[in-house]
């Protein structure tokens, strides 16, 4: 009878059988291609696992983590990690936001504007990397061809400006790249929720009196702020992951002044082949991005 019993439950389920059993291939194939990874990788930074040397495994508990917090090479690529972030996500949503509102202006054909917003996000990180590179070449770069000529007649310096060799000069062409590159992401998360916001609430407001100004900051910020939540993780998260476009550009150059903690853990892996210690950096940057995700859900809470 028993047997029976759970014949017909599988025949017949009730709908929260039906549920886990729909829901049960997703959950492997997640615990497969997501929780596994991590899983290792954790395991990983508890060892000297080296692939170069001949030498075994060897388990150092946690000494790879303290290693971690004396080497100043972890903590200049946090720093410009972070200081990446800080210029970047913010310089994108304030473009972003301005590039939605323009094209979500009444134009007649809207396509050719909302196209001209997809396709710097549908370049590859590197090729922009690249392009902006040459941009910014001391020699025959377009910025100091531009440079050149707009000073050249009020009497200005006509030396080039040698951006990607200085390090000042060079996290600021990353930066103002990046910023290209991610603010038509921006734009269309943040279009997406313009087109959500109803046009009598502006209607009402201009019976009212109220100006261009007032509706933006009454209306349309406030309306539009789940949006801009969710483009400031997604856009966080991805700062915090930043490689191809440094890479490309400088390779962390000059000396290690633009290298990201990305950078650092390709580094530390593939060309130093210590497998261990790059597994400790990288869960030091999975913990960075959860505390990040962590910070931005509890304001999701706050505003719900």
């Amino acid at each position: 009878m028993a047997g029976t019993s759970v014949m017909d439950r599988w025949r017949d389920p009730s709908e929260k059988t039906l549920g886990f059993m729909l829901l049960a291939p997703a959950f492997l194939l997640l615990a497969l291609i997501v929780v596994y990874p991590i899983g290792k990788l954790i395991w990983n930074s508890f060892y000297d696992l080296r692939l170069s040397g001949g030498g075994g495994i060897k388990f150092v508990g946690i000494e790879n983590y303290l290693l971690v917090f004396k080497d100043p090479d972890f903590w200049n690529a946090t720093k410009n990690t972070v200081l990446i972030t800080l210029i970047t996500v913010p310089g994108a949503l304030v473009i972003g936001l301005g590039l939605a509102m323009l094209a979500n202006l009444p134009f007649k054909r809207k396509w050719p504007v909302r196209l001209a917003l997809l396709l710097p996000w549908a370049l590859p990180l590197a090729f922009a990397g690249l392009i902006f590179a040459w941009f910014f070449h001391t020699e025959y770069g377009v910025v100091n061809d531009v440079v050149r000529r707009a000073t050249s007649g009020a009497g200005g310096q006509t030396e080039p400006t040698m951006w990607l060799l200085r390090p000042g000069w060079a996290f600021a062409a990353i930066c103002m790249t990046i910023v290209w590159k991610t603010s038509s992401f921006m734009a269309l998360i943040l279009l997406a929720g313009l087109q959500m916001i109803p046009k009598s609430l502006y209607e009402a407001a201009e019976v009212d009196g109220a100006s261009k100004w007032q509706q933006f900051w009454q209306i349309t910020i406030p309306m539009l702020t789940p949006s801009i939540i969710v483009a400031l993780i997604f856009r966080t998260i991805t700062a915090l992951q930043t490689f191809d476009i440094p890479y490309t550009m400088t390779k962390g150059g000059p000396g290690n002044s633009t290298e990201t903690l990305a950078m650092l853990i390709h580094k530390t892996t593939i060309d130093y082949l210590d497998v261990g210690y790059g597994s400790t950096l990288a869960v030091c940057m999975f913990v960075l991005s959860l505390f990040v995700t962590a910070f931005y859900l509890k304001r999701i809470g706050k505003n719900a």
